[in-house]
């Protein structure tokens, strides 16, 4: 797919809801007892796998509108092995969290998913739930993975070697079926959804700076999940709106929560021109409207304690950078080579084939911004959803047009993604 150059964002759009807070929505609403009513529902590739999954698993799932969904809970102990492996597609979320899950059920369940998501890295969460009695296979380190559910799991506590909300998460899902107290302790803050949708659903959850702590469940109880516009769909159209001279663009109902709002600030911190509106909390999750306007950039630095806040917003900041004057930098993110793809490598191949210069290193990449327009050119996703949404905008803010290879990526996370970029641009 070819994106022409654009002269502007311009207009008020919305975005899928978030797609962390869906998956979670799903899960956790598999274990309640009672209904679960899920509204904005963010459709994806991702999050289709969740619903597929956790159906496999016995749960009855009622889709009355393409974002309202009905949960009817099993309890927590309640999921069923469907006898054949589980497909969780590219979604790494949900293989992680759904195996902290499966640990204190009854049966054994194999765990799988596509070629990408199997060459990712599963001993981060193996090691953690055997440490706390699970029984866990990998393919060396890998999936799929199958797990003999046990009654004699206990808590722990657990220093996270890398910053992990999908890590934190598994052990913390597994801490409600063990006995005794189960604490993750963490150095730097990760995303904090699936702690406020325990606490939501009646579980004993204490959050401290860098820990948290869940106690055993009786029971699970969670009415309705509303879920806010997902802050990683809105960041190509933030970067965008950014970069065109002239526009003028709103995103509404936007999720807020500080630990996933880092590109806002970096952006900010960078010379952005954003205001956010409606301010307002939901379900112990804040979100609101994000006015952004175009702005001249100068680089920054992203520190390692700042990655886990913008981490999947990391590939559209490196071409945010390229248009700043001066140098940028973004140190401690070794994390994105082991995504969907190595995305150090994606994104300095990517916005290299556009005469963008950049240099990946082992933990990040630095970039020479200079405020003008590449002349474009052509550039391969790599089968990455962040990779393709990334080149879209590449394309927007490019001379000639960039062709981006594998565009139909961005549907994993963002189905009709072009579709509302093309709504808004202004030729």
């Amino acid at each position: 797919m070819k994106v022409e150059p654009a002269g502007a964002l311009v207009g008020h759009i919305a975005v899928p809801g978030d797609k962390s807070i869906s998956h979670r929505a799903l899960l956790v609403g598999a274990l309640t007892e009672g209904e679960t009513r899920v509204r904005e529902f963010g459709r994806s590739g991702d999050t289709e796998s969740t619903l597929h999954a956790v159906r496999a698993l016995g749960v009855t799932v009622d889709e009355e509108a393409d974002d309202e969904l009905v949960v009817h809970g099993v309890g927590l102990r309640g999921l069923r092995s469907p006898g054949d492996p589980v497909d969780c597609g590219n979604a790494g979320t949900l293989l992680r969290l759904l195996t902290g899950i499966l640990t204190g059920q009854h049966g054994t369940f194999v765990l799988t998913g596509d070629d990408s998501l199997r060459s990712r890295p599963m001993d981060r969460i193996a090691e953690p739930l055997t440490r706390m009695g699970a029984r866990i296979t990998t393919a060396d380190g890998r999936a799929p993975l199958t797990i003999d559910g046990t009654d004699a799991l206990h808590g722990i506590e657990y220093v996270l070697p890398v910053p992990s909300a999908q890590v934190k998460s598994a052990i913390l899902l597994a801490g409600l079926n063990a006995e005794g107290v189960t604490t993750v302790v963490e150095s730097v803050p990760t995303r904090d959804h699936t702690e406020l949708m325990l606490e939501a659903a009646g579980a004993r959850v204490r959050r401290r700076p860098a820990s948290v702590t869940v106690e055993p469940a009786a029971r699970l109880q969670l009415d309705e999940v509303v879920v806010p516009g997902d802050v990683s769909a809105a960041a190509p159209f933030l970067v965008g709106a950014t970069l065109l001279a002239g526009s003028d663009l709103t995103i509404h109902d936007v999720g807020l929560n500080p630990r996933r709002t880092g590109l806002l600030d970096v952006l900010e911190r960078m010379g952005a021109r954003i205001s956010v509106y409606n301010r307002r909390k939901v379900a112990g999750e804040w979100l609101g409207d994000i006015e952004v306007r175009s702005a001249e950039l100068t680089g920054t630095e992203i520190k390692p304690e700042e990655v886990p806040l913008l981490v999947d917003e990391l590939p559209i900041f490196a071409l945010a950078a390229a248009f700043a004057r001066g140098e940028s930098r973004v140190r401690g993110a070794g994390e994105l080579r082991v995504k969907e793809t190595d995305r150090i490598e994606s994104v300095t191949n990517a916005l290299r084939a556009l005469g963008i210069r950049i240099r990946a290193s082992d933990d990040g990449f630095g970039v020479r911004g200079v405020p003008s327009r590449p002349n474009g050119g052509r550039m391969s996703s790599e089968g990455d959803h962040r990779i393709a949404m990334l080149g879209a905008v590449a394309g927007l803010v490019s001379r000639e047009g960039v062709e981006v290879g594998g565009a139909d990526a961005a549907a994993i996370s963002f189905p009709g993604f072009f579709d509302i970029l093309e709504s808004v641009s202004r030729r």
